[in-house]
């Protein structure tokens, strides 16, 4: 799944830019405001159909063009080169894999595993649950062939129903039975991932940053209720607020210190090093668990962590031994050895060093 070129079109301040990405680690580097984070972007959103810096795609079309289009080479399953793309207009995002039409963006994280640490990571931790539940689906997709088509009707089915509580006279119930089907499916694939990370993520969090944080799945509904009953329990009330408010849909990670709250005990700084322990653990399990030859995207990793912290994380992501695209200020940065490749922004435009 390695990246081997990338082309992108009308990206923010990114007109026409091609990179051919070495195998392992490609430097990226320029001043503040030149587009280096754009590229990652870029390469992010060309694996996930999404931005990890905003939930619009529209938002990173160029001021004044239609449309923004990334193409990309990727190593194949039989070592050969497949190409895949991804273009966003007013109409929405669509993506094409080796020639097809995907059926959904989800399936651009099975052709090309890419994940990211940069600056934002703390949300991770910080906000609401909707980001950790995306960050375990990442890696469930990996592990569990059959999650992404759980997930896929699990979804269509929420919105079913969502759409029947709001509308006079239908019965929301008629759709119990599948949801719930789908929705215990889900929790047990999620659950089992889970538990297959928890070696990884105690020795990364450890090393990392010296704290003792117990990480859990939450499934979204109350223990000693099965889905179904569940779902029965919370339709008067769904039916008053007109949303499901039990399910997977609202499952989180949640992450403990001595029985308190992360968010509410860690400082920012602590918040990075935690989060980027949850990304390090997780890629360690799938080099593992389904051998994959995953991307890991670093932007600016050296800002805003002391020396013996950045030494600590360095070395973490060196274990990994994948793809690497790193953003630096400097072109002399050698925070994981000399780059195989690397690249000047200025103003949008990328030369290579």
């Amino acid at each position: 799944m390695t990246l081997r070129e990338i082309n992108i079109s009308h990206v923010r301040c990114l007109d026409e830019v091609r990179l051919q990405l070495a195998a392992g680690l490609t430097l990226i580097c320029g001043g503040n405001g030149s587009g280096k984070t754009t590229i990652l972007e870029a390469v992010f959103l060309l694996g996930r159909g999404r931005s990890f810096r905003t939930r619009n795609n529209v938002r990173l079309i160029t001021h004044g063009q239609s449309h923004l289009r990334i193409t990309g080479q990727v190593d194949g399953p039989l070592g050969g080169p497949v190409t895949m793309g991804i273009q966003v207009d007013a109409h929405g995002t669509s993506a094409r894999i080796a020639g097809h039409e995907a059926g959904s963006l989800a399936e651009l994280s099975q052709a090309f595993a890419v994940q990211v640490i940069e600056p934002g990571v703390h949300r991770l931790i910080e906000e609401a649950g909707h980001r950790r539940r995306r960050w375990l689906d990442w890696a469930v997709f990996h592990v569990e062939p059959r999650f992404i088509d759980i997930w896929l009707q699990y979804s269509r089915g929420l919105k079913q129903r969502n759409a029947a509580l709001k509308l006079a006279g239908s019965d929301p119930g008629v759709w119990d039975a599948e949801l719930a089907r789908l929705g215990e499916a889900m929790t047990q694939c999620r659950q089992n991932l889970v538990e297959r990370l928890e070696p990884y993520w105690r020795e990364t969090v450890t090393t990392l940053c010296g704290l003792d944080i117990d990480l859990r799945y939450q499934r979204g509904w109350a223990q000693g209720y099965t889905l179904a009953e569940a779902l029965a329990v919370a339709r008067p009330r769904d039916v008053a607020r007109q949303v499901t408010q039990v399910g997977p849909h609202r499952a989180d990670v949640a992450l403990h210190v001595r029985g308190r709250p992360a968010r509410d005990v860690l400082s920012r700084g602590q918040q990075k090093l935690v989060a980027a322990a949850m990304t390090v653990a997780q890629l360690k399990l799938l080099q593992e668990a389904a051998e994959l030859k995953l991307t890991l995207l670093l932007d600016d990793p050296a800002a805003e962590l002391d020396a013996p912290h950045l030494e600590r994380f360095v070395a973490q992501v060196a274990s990994l031994r994948c793809q690497l695209v790193v953003t630096s200020l400097h072109a002399e940065s050698r925070l994981f050895g000399a780059p195989d490749r690397a690249f000047r922004v200025e103003e949008g435009r990328v030369h290579p060093l």
